[in-house]
């Protein structure tokens, strides 16, 4: 994937297809100490050992529709040769942590994408899970909770409504925005 935005759309969509009901996405950058780090947690039904051993080789996956899983390899690959790396930390019923570090001025580092896109997709597809985005540039930070939205439109099924979606796209916009001083996703 040539945008981080899809890796991390990917690795969602892997959290819900684990059941997950909880998905923290955390973005943080900092220019000063040069490093990006993405990490989602969820409290899905996590891997056991063997699985997070082998869970970077292509031919593993879990979908019974295809059979290669490139997602992750592919991410791990982009990861170190920007200076960076993949962990990921899971237990069996409990749930997985996937930590994602690049070197932030790596000039090889996918740029981030349409995360604004991703975020709405993630929310208006899936309204029933509690899904929280945080996002950290250097000292300003956006977060985003789908649980406190429904406590304030008191319905999930509003989640849905095409008003209040395309409010929420242009918040998150806005929001991301302002993180990078003002420009488009910090022009990455």
């Amino acid at each position: 994937m040539k945008e981080l935005s899809l890796n991390i759309l990917d690795i969602v969509e892997n959290s819900i297809k684990s059941g997950a009901k909880n998905i923290n996405l955390e973005i943080e950058e900092d220019n000063e100490k040069d490093f990006l780090i993405i990490t989602v947690k969820d409290d899905g039904k996590g891997m056991d050992n063997e699985f997070v051993r082998i869970i970077f080789d292509p031919f593993t996956t879990t979908s019974t529709n295809k059979k290669v899983g490139l997602g992750l390899p592919l991410l791990r690959e982009s990861a170190e040769n920007c200076g960076g790396g993949i962990e990921i930390q899971s237990e069996k019923g409990k749930g997985t942590i996937v930590v994602v570090k690049f070197k932030h001025s790596h000039i090889d580092r996918p740029p981030m994408g349409d995360l604004a896109s991703t975020i709405l997709t993630i929310i208006a597809t899936n309204p029933e899970i509690n899904f929280l985005y945080v996002h950290k540039v250097n000292e300003k930070v956006f977060k985003l909770s789908t649980k406190e939205i429904r406590e304030i439109v008191g319905d999930m099924a509003a989640l849905r409504d095409v008003t209040i979606l395309k409010w929420l796209g242009d918040y998150v916009r806005e929001n991301i925005k302002t993180l990078y001083g003002g420009e488009e996703n910090g022009k990455n």
